[in-house]
């Protein structure tokens, strides 16, 4: 099983060569200590060589100004740069512990940068201190998109050179969310053996095609990590039949019931952007990370755009492009959203309770998991058949990716018309003319990211689209 070896033996994908660090690591003293800190009791504290036992302050200031303020370029960045410093330089901890710990929060919901930094800070300063760590972490790109959230409520959407740009960034974030990830790959690749695993990859094809007949994502996650779990037993025909039923269930229900339609994907948590709808929207957005951010953006999507209709389609990508740019973790797009929920019919005040209500909810999921103890996550994620399930459900997880990826894009290419002038001979050349400039943007992009894998890459991307926007959809 790809996820299992995966976890023995986990995958490095961070920019910094593992070689060079083993002989760097191998080249000092790495004697164990196993020294319990307040709160912690010593859990999670074996292989560790050179952990600083930090005031909750030193702390806090330590991840804000070492990994907050500089977070950018996505996950993998993030993550490279707290190895790169906690593990290569200062010797928190060896090489091989890191690797365990970072294997155990890839198949966890939520951020991996995020609980990366609330393990080192209840390594640091016990479970407080963990708290304290992730929310340094955050707090930097939270503050930033609080700001732009309220920056774009006072640019409106009505302003030409505001939608000029935004309109430019939109293939743009859709390239990023097409573009390849190497360590998603992983994901289907046996690492002692090399192969690939096919049931893995037939779990993500098959999610894909039940999202395409509107089967929740929900019912297909666990669908697929209770299939998977028996076929690594060999239990064969309960695997058959299991995956012949959901179709014929499917079938059944469109008999009677007719087509789903497209909010049949959403729970209804959400269908007005009340504080408490709010929260609950954040909190199994965050439960649902399990892929980063692009497996929450199709829930939100739905229950929001979709099924609540109180966000655009429009204004949601526009929320996933300023994620791109600001140094946080790219769930952070749902304090936007939770902002434009709470602006609307409510006032400022409420857009700002809002934005914060979300992000609590959308976080508490990657607290509680790294606070509960990393020493029980990793008895968890051991388990024999827990360990299958999540296997399972991350070769799901890919397929709702690959979903999410190529509406974002369908959406951004097309764009948006304007109300009562569908049918306008000049507004559908204007828009064909959009669309092509839009598709244009979109392979720019791809090229782009696929040569240059810098962590400004998509900075830089999209402060240049910003400026194409001006020239290409300003009349």
């Amino acid at each position: 099983m790809a996820a299992n070896n995966a976890k023995s033996n986990p995958p490095v994908i961070l920019p910094t060569s593992d070689i060079e660090s083993q002989r760097e690591i191998e080249s000092h003293d790495t004697t164990i200590v196993d020294t319990p800190t307040p709160g912690n009791e010593g859990a999670g504290m074996r292989d560790n060589s050179k952990v600083p036992h930090l005031s909750l302050l030193k702390l806090f200031w330590f991840f804000f100004y070492n990994f907050g303020l500089f977070a950018w370029g996505g996950p993998v960045a993030q993550i490279a740069l707290i190895k790169d410093r906690l593990v290569i330089q200062d010797k928190w901890i060896t090489l091989e512990r890191f690797q365990r710990v970072f294997s155990v929060y890839q198949i966890l919901p939520g951020p991996e940068a995020v609980e990366l930094c609330m393990f080192f800070g209840c390594l640091s300063a016990g479970r407080i201190g963990g708290i304290v760590a992730g929310t340094a972490f955050i707090l930097p790109g939270f503050l930033l998109m609080l700001l732009a959230s309220y920056l774009y409520s006072l640019a409106g959407l009505e302003n030409k050179y505001f939608n000029g740009s935004f309109r430019a960034l939109q293939p743009i974030v859709a390239a990023m969310a097409s573009a390849p990830r190497p360590y998603l790959a992983l994901t289907f690749l046996d690492l002692l053996t090399h192969k690939v695993n096919q049931y893995l990859i037939l779990a993500a094809l098959f999610t894909a095609l039940n999202s395409a007949l509107r089967i929740n994502i929900f019912i297909s996650l666990g669908l697929y990590g209770i299939i998977y779990s028996l076929i690594a037993r060999r239990l064969w025909i309960p695997a058959v039949l299991l995956f012949v039923l959901q179709y014929v269930g499917y079938a059944i229900y469109v008999v009677f019931r007719g087509v789903p339609s497209p909010v049949s994907l959403a729970l209804g948590i959400a269908k007005t952007p009340s504080l408490i709808n709010l929260f609950a929207l954040g909190l199994v957005a965050g439960t649902l990370s399990f892929g980063g951010a692009y497996t929450a953006i199709p829930f939100i999507q739905t229950e929001a755009v979709l099924k609540g209709a109180w966000l655009s389609q429009r204004v949601f990508i526009d929320c996933i492009a300023i994620g791109n740019i600001l140094p946080a973790p790219l769930v952070i797009f749902a304090t936007f959203v939770g902002f434009q929920g709470g602006l609307v019919d409510n006032g400022l005040g409420n857009a700002f309770a809002g934005a914060i209500i979300i992000t609590l909810g959308m976080f508490l999921p990657c607290y509680i998991f790294t606070i509960a103890g990393h020493d029980l996550l990793e008895k968890l994620v051991r388990n024999k058949i827990l360990s299958d399930f999540f296997d399972g459900l991350c070769g799901a997880v890919i397929g709702v990716i690959a979903v999410i990826a190529v509406e974002i894009l369908k959406s951004s290419v097309e764009g948006t018309s304007r109300r009562g002038e569908e049918n306008s001979i000049n507004i559908v050349i204007e828009r064909i003319s959009q669309s092509a400039s839009a598709g244009v943007l979109c392979v720019l992009a791809l090229g782009v990211l696929y040569k240059f894998t810098n962590k400004y890459t998509a900075l830089l991307i999209l402060a240049c689209g910003a400026i194409a926007g001006q020239f290409l959809f300003v009349d």
